[in-house]
């Protein structure tokens, strides 16, 4: 067995020591190769045409005049795939609309060309005729029962968490204050430097290789092989270096559309997103409208606390059940209770799809609670450290679903912090 270098730390002893990454000295002087990096002979370019509309059906696609275009190469509309459904959750997405588009990013068809500019002409030749519908772009009306279903199997409330601890209307009633509020946050598109990006070829033997940027590649081979009807051992996804993910890249996007094209083409395609397509098409993280009540006695301790969260999931599920029960769960805070209310909704519109983002729901009610805090601090007229010392969770505490907690620093913590902040210094 060989042995570590002296001058190396023993394993298991790299505490307190500076480890450098690996990866950053090619980032920096430009020696990463990405997937837009990757260049095969023969390779074609792809562009996809995406709707015009929030929310319409497709009559008529005609694609005559984008096939005749000088370097094209391949053509593919909803029609080409297998099985047109994906999803995480559940596959209420399709690569390529068919019938019908459900927000301004959804692609209805898909070219291959000797260069991104054929390309870019050949979209401009494909005629689509649409049938405007309503559109819905805000979830408290998408959850009325005559708001137009935005999805016609199933309600535009798709996933619902909830949770009850003792008795909250009691505890409110019995409170010496209660305090309500509203709390919003927007839709935010992960913006990494490094967009979508994928590169389709197929080899001889029949296997299916595709580059993509693709943050979770087993499960994005899965979906790929679910669409293509392609058995998993006869695909290859691989990925270089990412630049940039944060949890826009955990789903398939360009991927299976670039075989189909490489397909009917028998040649290598590259697709590349513009920074439009990220903002119009790829995922971004749920905005959320969520609703407080809050029960304190004088002395500022929670009596009980209801909440109602609803996250807009946009077009399609994506990761919005997950999403949604992480954030129901985490949106008490870090404070104990006895008495807790907290009903989730996740709601379809017609705007870009929300998926995966760091925190998964946790940002954003903890945005609310902690600003809730803050008004029930000042509706009191006290410290707001103060109020959150005397409701955080302690040691043994139980979470808003019954595990008992342990090493809870959350006290140890915000007293550390306030001293090292100096906070009674500048309270007074």
């Amino acid at each position: 067995m060989s042995r570590l270098p002296k001058s190396e730390p023993a394993i298991g002893s790299a505490v307190g020591l500076r480890n450098p990454r690996l990866d950053t000295i090619g980032q920096v002087t430009g020696e990463v190769r990405y997937v837009e990096d990757r260049k095969m002979p023969g390779m074609l370019y792809a562009k996809i045409l995406r709707s015009i509309h929030p929310h319409a059906r497709i009559l008529n696609l005609d694609t005559s005049l984008a096939k005749a275009c000088p370097g094209i190469k391949a053509v593919a509309t909803a029609a080409d795939i297998p099985v047109n459904r994906f999803g995480p959750t559940f596959a209420d997405q399709p690569l390529m609309a068919g019938d019908k588009v459900r927000h301004l990013g959804d692609a209805v068809a898909a070219v291959a060309a000797e260069s991104e500019a054929q390309a870019e002409e050949a979209l401009e030749k494909i005629r689509v005729e649409y049938e405007p519908l309503p559109g819905i772009f805000d979830p408290l009306k998408a959850m009325d029962q005559e708001a137009p279903r935005i999805h016609e199997e199933r309600s535009n409330i798709y996933a619902e968490w909830h949770i009850d601890k003792g008795d909250v209307k009691k505890a409110l009633k019995r409170s010496h204050l209660v305090i309500e509020g509203r709390y919003t946050t927007q839709m935010v598109e992960h913006a990494a430097i490094e967009p979508h990006t994928s590169l389709a070829y197929w080899k001889v033997d029949g296997r299916l290789i595709i580059w993509s940027t693709l943050g979770r590649i087993t499960l994005g081979r899965a979906d790929i092989g679910k669409v293509l009807g392609v058995p998993l051992n006869r695909i290859k996804v691989a990925c270089t270096q990412v630049g940039g993910n944060f949890g826009g890249k955990n789903e398939i996007t360009l991927e299976p559309i670039l075989a189909i094209l490489s397909k009917k083409s028998g040649r290598p395609v590259r697709g590349v997103y513009s920074r439009k397509d990220e903002f119009v098409s790829s995922t971004t993280r749920h905005p959320f409208i969520l609703d407080y009540a809050t029960g304190v006695d004088r002395e500022g301790r929670i009596q009980g606390r209801k909440i109602r969260l609803v996250a807009e999931g946009g077009a399609y599920c994506s990761w919005s059940m997950t999403t949604l029960g992480k954030a129901t769960i985490l949106s008490a805070g870090p404070y104990g209770m006895e008495n807790l209310s907290a009903d989730g909704f996740a709601v379809y519109t017609n705007r870009t799809p929300t998926g995966a983002m760091r925190g998964f729901g946790g940002p954003q009610v903890c945005f609310a609670y902690e600003s809730h805090m803050d008004e029930i601090a000042h509706a009191l007229k006290m410290d707001p450290l103060e109020i959150r010392l005397k409701n955080a969770l302690k040691e043994g505490g139980l979470s808003p679903t019954g595990q008992p907690l342990h090493n809870v620093g959350a006290l140890a913590t915000m007293r550390a912090a306030a001293e090292l902040f100096g906070w009674k210094e500048v309270q007074s």
